[in-house]
């Protein structure tokens, strides 16, 4: 199968490791970028050795033959960006959050459902490979019926000097990391019942919230507390950005804690071993889990641009997600139960 031929949508911080990854997959060439500031995808294109580079979103679909889009822009973006490629009928891969409300989300997946058009998320957290070690954990049966869980991605690393845009964002932690940890929480224990959330802000100078604590009944009866914070304080086990986690089941529990260790304990005692991401040159050190997250992530998602199975995060699965986020909010502004 020859490779299949795609463009980059939005060349900044995250731009780079995307496009690192997909080059680490195979099976894929970069033919062309776009980005509203030219200059900062001239020095992409330099760096990775892509030959067009635009100015115009519009521009480029009309002026290249591609199989598919991947959005790294903004989140304000990935909307517009998205109608586009249901107009040219050209899957589309989007980052997470999808879009910055619910209503938006749901128009940009019925949008392309109407076009026939396959819509991605770009959710990578589920691909790190000590949360795939974990799952297996609990489809093994090992810990027995899962009943009470804890997710937990809590640092005091300084995010906003890498990403300043978070800085002005009305919905900060929730959108942003909130996006991963209940996506998690649905990957490992299915769908939500119901959840009940609280929000702070503990810098002075963003508009978000950076702090979030929601707590989630699954259909399966699992419950789950789902703990976030980007406070920039002192953490004595500040894991960044690792998830992490524990998880109590009937007949024991798991626990994947810092430095990638995951323990399961049962009536036998405690086995330990540590399950640490691969590590690629091409990534930054502060995020490697999450970078090397992208590799099976885009691999996943290319099986499906291929014709060879079904990806694990379509729109239409996230989209799930985004409601969670969103019921968070609500919960959090309301004080109330959210029920679905």
């Amino acid at each position: 199968m020859s490779n299949l031929r795609y463009a980059v949508f939005g060349t900044g911080f995250w731009s780079h490791f995307q496009i690192a990854a997909w080059n680490e997959v195979g099976g894929v060439e970069l033919v062309a970028l776009y980005n509203r500031t030219v200059s900062r995808a001239e020095k992409v294109a330099a760096k990775f050795g892509v030959p067009k580079v635009y100015g115009d979103a519009e521009e480029l679909l009309r002026g290249e033959k591609i199989d598919f889009m991947d959005i790294i822009t903004e989140i304000d973006a990935h909307a517009p960006l998205v109608y586009l490629a249901a107009k040219y009928k050209i899957p589309v891969i989007c980052q997470k959050p999808m879009a910055s409300d619910l209503e938006t989300a749901e128009k940009m997946v019925a949008t392309c459902k109407e076009a026939g058009v396959p819509l991605y998320i770009h959710e990578n957290f589920r691909w790190q490979a000590p949360i795939r070690a974990l799952k297996e954990v609990l489809d093994s049966g090992e810990i027995g019926v899962p009943f009470r869980a804890q997710i937990q991605l809590i640092s005091g690393f300084p995010v906003f000097v890498n990403q300043p845009l978070l800085k002005t964002l009305e919905h900060f932690i929730i959108t942003d990391l909130g996006s991963h940890t209940l996506d998690l929480g649905r990957f490992l224990f299915g769908e939500a019942n119901s959840l009940v959330c609280q929000t702070r802000r503990v810098h002075a100078d963003i508009h978000g919230e950076d702090v979030a604590t929601i707590l989630l009944n699954m259909g399966n009866d699992v419950t789950v507390l789902v703990k976030m914070a980007y406070a920039e304080n002192y953490i004595e086990d500040d894991a960044f950005p690792q998830t992490q986690f524990f998880i109590e089941g009937d007949k024991g529990s798991v626990q994947l804690g810092s430095n990638y260790w995951l323990r399961v304990t049962t009536q036998s005692g405690t086995l330990a071993r540590r399950v640490p991401p691969p590590r690629y040159s091409w990534a930054d050190p502060n995020y490697d889990v999450v970078h090397a997250s992208i590799v099976p992530c885009n691999a996943d998602l290319l099986k499906d641009l291929q014709g060879k199975g079904k990806a694990e995060t379509t729109g239409e699965d996230n989209l799930k997600t985004v409601r969670l986020v969103w019921a968070s909010y609500d919960s959090a502004k309301s004080q109330q139960v959210i029920l679905f």
